[in-house]
């Protein structure tokens, strides 16, 4: 019984010079790391650990596969799983692939190249564990945490972070407060701003803003690393925050978490807005929808650089009709919200707002939570200013589940749209513009098909 858990490592090393120097000084981070643990046997050719199914690592890199043992009821084992797993990926990043079967996951390799793998390692005579003690002392220990990602180099990005574990969509990855909070000004004023501000920070805090990356070197070298890595505190803020961890979070135009600001609480939160692979990397979006000649303006005028993400670097064809969904996505966006036409024309909003729905899933694959909540509210919105509570409660809550999933539970908006979920009278607009569509809060249909509720929720009965 019990479950396999581990982690491949994809490509598997070489016999050339890089992968020998990191396998050598991942080996000697091991030995340092386990050096007092009786459970672990350095061999001739392999360190054995004594516990589960006895994972071994080879000395020679280019024989490792796999790390893995079955789980059943032995923390000792998962603990060395997921220690040597970090510690792996700090050297060989996104080469190390985890896997487990919980999540119906079997790694990279065959099993029998697995265990021809360790057939051609093992066979050598144990040593005792005081020969743990490795050739080199410059290799630091690694203080581990329970922290979901890493920070670690990301090709043509600098740094960023990257998923340790599988992520959850809905999972909060990070709730940080700002180093300082700043309102845009002129750079001479910026600069000046962010000198006085550094003054009150500590040392720590001195030196993780310094280590900030600067897309506008020049003479204004602080307001260059504001610029570069500072997010409004919400949607179109004058002020906005830097951040020891969540402003090394890279860009993406179709990204795996939504980053909020939380008044009540002054945090920046993360939240994961789709399941998230172990060694992925963590992306939220800095504030940009519409075709990609807009987003690449903005970017490289905001940010200062040219965005090379997945959507961006689409073949030609491929980028023009996301470019066509983006800006339709923009147009429902404004229709939908236009409190103009809600009076007269309740219905062609609602139907903008369905509308909208089905583009946002093919065009992010998923929901895109910046969108998914407000075109709920707005669908609340205009199904109550004409007195229907059965389908705003159900539109309330949807727009409070999403909310959960991208902002948490304690997001002001998110106990917002509880609020109207439990109470949709209680908004403001309840029956503003009639009373045509008037309905009573638990009078939604019961004892029918999902595609038949979703006709009676956005009223296309023919």
């Amino acid at each position: 019984m019990g479950v396999n858990v581990g982690f491949d490592m994809v490509p598997r090393l070489t016999r050339g010079a890089g992968d020998v120097r990191m396998w050598a000084q991942f080996i000697d981070i091991i030995r340092k790391y386990y050096q007092d643990d009786d459970r672990i046997k350095l061999c001739n050719s392999y360190i054995e650990f004594e516990s589960g199914e006895h994972p071994m690592l080879p000395l020679d890199g280019y024989k490792f596969l796999r790390f893995s043992s079955k789980i059943c009821g032995d923390g000792t084992v998962t603990g060395y799983i997921r220690t040597v797993r970090h510690i792996a990926q700090t050297i060989f990043g996104l080469r190390v692939r985890p896997w487990t079967e919980v999540a119906d996951e079997y790694g990279f390799y065959d099993w029998r190249d697995v265990h021809d793998s360790r057939r051609s390692t093992i066979g050598d005579t144990a040593m005792t564990p005081s020969h743990f003690a490795g050739d080199r002392s410059d290799y630091p220990i690694l203080v581990l945490n329970d922290k979901l990602f890493e920070v670690l180099g990301i090709v043509n990005k600098g740094r960023g972070l990257v998923a340790r574990c599988n992520i959850k969509s809905g999972t909060r990855i990070l709730c940080e407060k700002p180093l300082f909070l700043l309102r845009s000004t002129p750079d001479e004023l910026l600069h000046c701003d962010v000198a006085s501000k550094l003054k009150a920070l500590s040392k720590e805090e001195q030196r993780q803003f310094l280590s900030l990356h600067n897309n506008f070197p020049g003479k204004h070298s602080f307001a260059g690393i504001v610029k570069t890595n500072g997010l409004p505190c919400g949607p179109g803020a004058s002020t906005g925050g830097v951040y020891p961890e969540i402003s090394l979070i890279n860009h993406s135009c179709i990204p795996n978490c939504h980053n909020a600001w939380n008044e009540e609480t002054q945090r920046e939160t993360i939240h994961a807005i789709k399941d998230i692979l172990a060694g992925e990397e963590i992306t939220i979006s800095y504030g940009r929808g519409g075709p990609a000649s807009e987003r690449q303006a903005f970017l490289l005028r905001n940010f200062g650089f040219n965005c090379q993400c997945e959507l961006c670097t689409l073949p030609r064809e491929e980028l023009q009709a996301s470019d066509a969904r983006r800006i339709l996505i923009r147009e429902l966006d404004e229709k939908a919200g236009d409190p103009f036409t809600a009076g007269g024309e309740p219905l062609a909003n609602l139907w903008s707002c369905q509308a909208l729905l089905a583009l946002l899933i093919e065009e992010y694959g998923s929901h895109d939570m910046a969108l998914i909540p407000r075109l709920y509210y707005d669908a609340f919105q205009i199904v109550i200013a004409h007195g229907d509570e059965a389908r705003a409660m159900v539109f309330a809550e949807r727009a409070y589940k999403a909310r959960v999933n991208c902002e948490g539970e304690d997001g002001p908006e998110t106990k917002r749209a509880k609020g109207f979920m439990q109470n949709p009278r209680s908004h403001l607009s309840f029956a503003l513009y009639s009373k045509m569509w008037e309905t009573a809060q638990n009078s939604q249909p019961r004892n029918i098909d999902e595609d038949q509720f979703e006709r009676w929720l956005w009223r296309r009965q023919d």
